[in-house]
């Protein structure tokens, strides 16, 4: 094990000062790459080593799995018997607390965790049940739940607060029937891991009591991010001893909308005004350029205590800026450096390139563009593996058989495979169940003596026979055992029998979802099904980000705590980022401000700041104008051009008069760069360099006429080519053969498009 007064050499005198102070209330404000995790595991080695406390009286807490996961690693190698320590999400600490406690609150120890399409499902039935609009009220009822539990409010404090306001009534009864059907079945949303710990802590403050004696120190990192239930639970679990290290960085504070609340670390000093606050602002991470770019734009913010990245590293090279066309030239722009960058640098693999943007609708273009060119990639914040519906369907069965209680699961895993028990006779199962007080799963067994036909109610026997084998079995086999044994027995993959490829991909995941098992299986000896049933529930899509060779394609929210070679920031339009439209509260501006803090600090050596002059938006093509975060930083990403009107790089007045002229082709988006706008890989020309484009798939040299076999066409990398459309171009790429023939192809004013030969015939001039 390495000692703590190694470890302590390593960091620098402000990393040094909140690891020595490890009694009372601490914040640190740590700044984007300046070593917060270091400093969190180097004070808890400080604490066991020097200190001498227990491992086991020892919390820290942080917000994603992959994060915590990190923080183990670490402190493995740092501390004997780290493995008592409570190093988890605040979600996977919580469900800790109620597997053991809930009882208490009348749940049972086995309860399901819904996910948001479980969630939606039973909000739906919900509505359906009270007669009320689900197309107009499931969203505005969803949200406004959620944000009561964040809140620490209950049905009847909801409507206490809402009283007269628009929907308050309707509201109300949802979220009061909502949470009599979760309660039924046995079920918890991800929100009331928090808020049952809550409602736990307040009801049985012995129980709050005792893990507040147990736990010496606590500490919570991204505490920018913490709502007001996750600091009441941070706040009570300290209360005892009054330790509690908060890190966090207020710079970084990007999820509002969710109902964190960065006055928790702007305040943390008034709620405990006795705490000591420090300031990490060396940054370990970025160039100086990345850095000076990062500052400009976060100052601009006035909700902030005021601090400055600064590094040793680097100046590096110019930050990159591009104005596409359309949204598929910005995304070939991005394709086609990423493609140069690694013909260029040996040292370069995939997994250092990352694209972020604000919505996740903006990667279809980038999906399209890198299969086009061949570069393998990940979307993340998007789709989760375990949302998959033959994953969730496969999952279904074992939520029921850990608990019977679970309706929405019975419901669910009833129909799949089909098992011919149609919707009426559910509908009058539910019925009987309600009308007897019991849940689907125990009604299906008595269905006989309901209004159900006898052959339904023989089909409800057979399934509710089947669950219990599969319980029994449960008992005395591994997670991953089971799984295998509930696919054979149900013959499930029956269903994908006939060859498509949508058939293949779905056997793939459940294949997939077997070895999630197995591997959980290896990684904790003894864990039984309801701990690989949190496990799943709790993942995020993120968790594995960087596992394979390939670029990651993000929104910004899944990029926090992460950091790659080169970083794309795409869709610097307004109404995307920022988001909001011009007349939004400032605190919100405020908030996507900070979202573009945290994409441009993911960056370590090259940053590149895309946008589009037109982009399709509901439902049709609209001319996109500049980000105002790009006008911010004209001081640092084009100081020789702003001037009074503030004009930055062509991207303000020049660029909409363009517009009004002639439509959305601006020639930015053409490779007509100018060196001034795009640093030393361009061109110093005005006009149209074919040359140019070609060397971006040729290591940065221009790249020589490659013949081609006469199979197909005539057509080779350099040739200049004529289409009725688009005018006179350069051919950059030739795939295919005879009547499968692809011909890429940059035109002036244009930008690049795939063509086919057979369907878009061009002449050859």
């Amino acid at each position: 094990m390495e000692k703590v007064k190694d470890l302590i050499e390593k960091l620098n005198p402000e990393q040094i000062k909140p690891v020595l102070e490890t009694e009372g209330a601490v914040l640190v404000i740590a700044g984007a790459g300046s070593g917060k995790t270091r400093v969190l595991t180097t004070r808890i080695a400080y604490l066991v080593q020097e200190k001498g406390v227990w491992p086991s009286r020892i919390m820290a807490i942080t917000f994603t799995n992959k994060a915590a996961g990190e923080m183990k690693e670490r402190l493995d190698k740092i501390i004997v018997g780290a493995e008592d320590m409570w190093v988890s999400t605040i979600h996977s600490m919580c469900v800790r607390i109620l597997r053991r406690n809930i009882e208490k609150l009348g749940y049972g120890t086995n309860f399901s965790i819904y996910d948001e399409t479980d969630k939606d499902k039973l909000l739906k039935r919900v509505l359906g049940d009270l007669h009320l609009d689900a197309e107009k009220l499931l969203k505005p009822a969803k949200n406004a739940i959620s944000a009561a539990k964040n809140d620490c409010m209950s049905p009847e404090e909801f409507l206490a607060e809402n009283r007269g306001l628009r929907l308050a009534d309707e509201i109300y009864s949802v979220y009061a029937a909502y949470e009599k059907e979760m309660f039924k079945s046995n079920a918890l949303d991800f929100d009331d891991l928090l808020y049952k710990t809550y409602i736990l802590f307040e009801d049985f403050p012995e129980v709050a009591d005792y893990y507040s004696e147990k736990f010496l120190y606590i500490h919570i990192d991204e505490f920018q991010d913490t709502n007001k239930v996750q600091f009441y639970i941070a706040e009570r679990l300290a209360a005892k001893h009054g330790n509690i290290f908060a890190v966090g960085d207020d710079d970084q504070s990007i999820y509002g909308w969710r109902g964190a609340r960065i006055e928790n670390i702007l305040s943390f000093d008034e709620i405990y005004p006795d705490a000591k606050v420090f300031k990490l602002e060396r940054n370990y991470r970025s160039t100086k350029r990345i850095l000076e770019l990062a500052n400009c734009i976060i100052a601009h913010n006035t909700g902030r205590r005021g601090k400055n990245l600064w590094t040793e590293n680097p100046d590096g090279v110019k930050v990159e800026t591009f104005v596409g066309t359309d949204e598929n030239n910005e995304a070939t722009y991005t394709a086609l450096q990423i493609k140069n960058l690694m013909a260029r640098n040996s040292d370069l693999s995939y997994r250092d390139f990352a694209v972020f943007m604000r919505v996740n609708a903006l990667s279809r273009a980038y999906e399209q563009e890198f299969t086009k060119y061949g570069i393998p990639y990940r979307i993340f914040g998007g789709f989760r593996f375990f949302e998959r519906k033959e994953v969730k369907d496969v999952l279904s069965y074992l939520k029921l058989i850990n608990n019977p209680k679970d309706d929405e699961s019975f419901l669910r895993s009833i129909g799949v495979p089909k098992r011919g028990i149609g919707d009426k006779t559910l509908r009058e199962l539910r019925e009987f169940a309600a009308a007897n007080g019991e849940s689907l799963y125990e009604a299906a067994g008595k269905a006989v003596f309901s209004s159900v036909s006898s052959a339904a109610a023989s089909k409800l026997g057979g399934f509710k026979g089947l669950i219990d084998g599969f319980r029994t079995y449960s008992e005395s086999h591994t997670p991953a055992e089971l799984i295998a044994y509930v696919i054979k027995a149900t013959a499930f993959n029956e269903q994908f029998a006939e060859q498509t490829e949508e058939n293949t991909s779905r056997l793939y995941n459940i294949s997939e979802l077997l070895n999630s098992a197995e591997q959980f299986v290896k990684d904790n000896a003894g864990a039984d099904l309801a701990d690989y049933l949190n496990s799943v529930t709790l993942s995020s899509d993120t968790d594995d980000l960087n596992a394979d060779n390939s670029v990651t394609v993000a929104t910004i929210h899944a990029a926090k705590g992460l950091e790659y070679r080169c970083v794309f920031v795409a869709g610097l339009d307004e109404e995307v980022l920022p988001i909001l439209r011009s007349g939004a509260e400032e605190d919100e501006m405020e908030e996507e401000r900070r979202l573009m803090y945290v994409a441009v600090t993911r960056a370590e050596e090259r940053l590149y700041l895309t946008r589009a002059n037109s982009r399709y938006m509901y439902g049709s093509r609209k001319y996109m104008r500049p980000s105002r975060f790009l006008r911010e930083a004209d001081e640092v990403l084009a100081p020789e051009k702003k001037d009074a009107r503030g004009g930055y790089g062509g991207y303000g007045d020049r660029a909409e008069r363009a517009y009004r002229r002639g439509g959305y082709g601006l020639n930015r988006g053409d490779y007509s760069r100018a060196e001034e706008d795009f640093g030393d890989d361009v061109p110093s020309s005005g006009g149209y360099s074919s040359q140019y484009a070609l060397s971006m798939l040729s290591g940065g040299k221009p790249a020589p006429v490659k013949s081609v076999s006469s199979g197909r066409g005539g057509y080779k990398t350099g040739a200049r080519v004529r289409h009725t459309k688009f005018g006179e171009g350069t051919v950059i790429d030739v795939r295919g053969e005879g009547d499968n023939i692809i011909v890429n192809v940059a035109f002036k004013g244009v930008g690049i498009k795939a063509l086919s030969v057979k369907y878009a015939p061009m002449e050859i001039i």
